[in-house]
């Protein structure tokens, strides 16, 4: 009998598999490939195929045309809250990932990305590009399931965690955790590298999820010439935005055609997406929406979402009308590749599969659906938030719009319609309380860990109340002052000595504490971080607190670091650093090296 259910049961399953994408068992024994791009700061208008009048991006309107659409598809109004929704299927407040800097960009440890399911499913896992999840462990796509990374520091090319001076021609970006130098331009590279990550499963014969994330068209604006040329008589920020586009359109046909050529486009699901509203496109088109990046309006958060699989009929050009979202985006691909969820894990969204299939629209659902943009050091109720239905926007707990005769939200009707605004009240009231509860939850970098020893702390993610030098030209002006000078969150490992070497300059650099940098060189476009001079500073001393621990140290001349010698007891602490020149003027150690002895 047991063995009649186990039988039984199997058969189901398999019913329940086919029903779902209407596939043969020949094809039912190959799981789908997935491919995401992924693109930073290109809002819904920033394609051709949106109607913008002057952009052209047509590979991208070959995908839109053949592909199923999210015609109503929302993410968050910034770079890293949108990544942790896609990755975890979780409310960027509730994966503690609610800002881009200040150590809310992290991805809390007991997350579960979506490379850690597909791994676990069998599936090679490749991430190429922008990662801005954590540049430590156990925060890195290396820790979090991905088992091929080529990635830039930080949320950007030449921000402070990047390696030093690159600006998005050439320079190093890390590969499995090691810094490597490349030749081109920064999409170039991310393409090649997933290129030849996807021929290499092919040849092994694994499925794989290749997720492919530009930095691109995030500022500063550079583009190689050839793309940004066409669009001259716009400014020069925007025509190195377009440039960017262009560019990423390209990329998006080479690598088509790649998939083609290696018989592989049928059986891949082919996603394009994107991070956020415009950052620079919308005085040039917009698509009729109010707001654009970090706008809790339309503008900031409702983006372009194309899905391509032949095998899987996700293909003729056909428009999903009902509201979606990020955290939608997990739960739909395990539902597509057969691939069981953790069992620990409970999804903020929901498999939008039947949606996919073209049926039972109609019995979806008014759904609710929430977004916010909170990007300060912990969250705040109604903070530009946005409580969404497929006909409702409550904006900021206050302002009501209408989208079906208001789709620019130029109307408050909150005012006419009291249920309404009542009804999504209540739901975000539910919703904030359940969060509330986790913000508390520091992610702690680790310090002593195997995976990373030593870690290389930034001051990118210090906890401070205003702001952090996060970029390279921040730390070369040696941008300083309490409200932009923090402490980092740490875990130690294990109990034992340790290192602690404080710099102004990375290790990369060496160069002396109180040394001054020339400018680096320009590249096309926008002006690059390190074209900043780099400032001389003069401090006499270094402090280091971690925990109740405090030590100081004299600096001596032409010093290049200051290495603190300390014993530390395991658990988790807060880590200050900080230089001190003769009138107490203080700059935080923008560079921090943790080595476990």
């Amino acid at each position: 009998m047991r063995y009649l259910a186990v039988v039984l049961f199997l058969f189901i399953q398999m019913s329940v598999w086919n029903l779902l994408v209407d596939v043969s068992p020949a094809q039912e024994a190959a799981p789908p490939n997935v491919v995401i791009v992924i693109t930073d700061d290109q809002g819904y208008g920033d394609l051709s195929c949106m109607g913008n009048p002057v952009l052209k991006t047509p590979n991208l309107d070959d995908l839109y045309r053949d592909s199923v659409r999210l015609s109503d598809y929302h993410v968050s109004p910034t770079c890293s809250p949108t990544r942790a929704a896609l990755q975890t299927g979780h409310w960027t407040n509730r994966t503690g990932v609610w800002h881009t800097i200040m150590g809310r960009s992290m991805l809390r440890e007991n997350e579960i990305t979506i490379g850690q399911m597909f791994k676990d499913a069998g599936y090679a896992t490749g991430m190429f590009g922008k990662w801005h999840l954590g540049d430590n462990y156990p925060f890195r796509p290396e820790d979090r399931g991905y088992t091929e990374v080529l990635r830039h520091g930080g949320g950007g090319v030449g921000q402070t965690p990047d390696y030093w001076d690159n600006a998005y021609f050439d320079g190093s970006y890390w590969h499995n955790g090691q810094p490597v130098p490349v030749k081109g331009f920064c999409s170039d590279v991310f393409f090649d590298y997933a290129k030849q990550f996807i021929k290499d499963q092919k040849k092994a014969g694994k499925p794989f999820l290749a997720y492919i994330s530009t930095n691109a068209p995030h500022g500063p604006m550079h583009s190689p010439e050839k793309y940004s040329q066409p669009y001259s008589d716009q400014p020069k920020h925007v025509a190195n935005f377009f440039g960017m586009i262009a560019n990423i359109d390209d990329n998006v046909g080479k690598l088509r055609r790649f998939l083609d050529q290696q018989g592989l486009s049928d059986n891949t699901i082919f996603i394009f997406t994107t991070d956020n509203g415009t950052s620079s496109g919308g005085k040039v088109f917009n698509a009729g929406m109010r707001g654009q990046k970090g706008s809790e309006y339309d503008g900031g958060h409702r983006v372009p979402f194309f899905a391509h699989w032949p095998q899987g009929k996700l293909t003729g050009g056909r428009d999903i009308e009902p509201v979606t979202a990020h955290v939608d985006v997990l739960p739909t691909l395990l539902d597509l590749c057969r691939i069981d969820k953790h069992p620990d894990v409970r999804f903020d969204g929901r498999s939008i599969a039947p949606l996919f299939r073209g049926d039972k629209e109609m019995e979806w659902g008014d759904r609710i659906l929430v977004t916010d943009s909170q990007r300060v050091k912990d969250p705040i109720k109604w903070r530009k938030s946005a409580v969404m239905t497929d006909r409702w926007r409550l904006v900021n707990g206050k302002q009501l719009f209408d989208m079906q005769n208001d789709p620019g939200q130029k109307k408050d009707v909150a005012a006419e319609n009291p249920k309404v605004v009542k009804r999504l009240t209540d739901f975000y009231d539910n919703w904030w309380n359940e969060l509330e509860p986790t913000f508390s939850q520091p992610s702690q970098i680790y310090l002593g860990h195997p995976a990373e020893n030593p870690a290389r702390l930034t001051s990118h993610d210090w906890i401070t109340t205003g702001t952090t030098p996060w970029n390279q030209a921040h730390v070369r002006r040696a941008l300083n002052g309490p409200a932009n000078t923090g402490y980092w969150n740490v875990k130690v490992a294990a109990a034992g000595p340790y290192t602690i070497e404080l710099r102004r300059w990375p290790r990369e650099v060496d160069q002396p504490i109180d040394a001054s940098l020339p400018a680096g060189q320009p590249v096309p476009g926008a002006k690059a971080f390190r074209e900043t001079p780099g400032k001389s500073i003069h401090p006499v001393k270094a402090k280091v607190t971690i925990g109740d621990l405090t030590r100081e140290m004299d600096i001596p001349p032409d010093a290049k670091q200051v290495t603190f010698e300390m014993d530390l007891p395991a658990g988790p602490q807060q880590l200050s650093a900080r230089f001190i020149d003769d009138e107490g003027t203080e700059h935080g150690a923008y560079f921090v090296y943790v080595e476990r002895k």
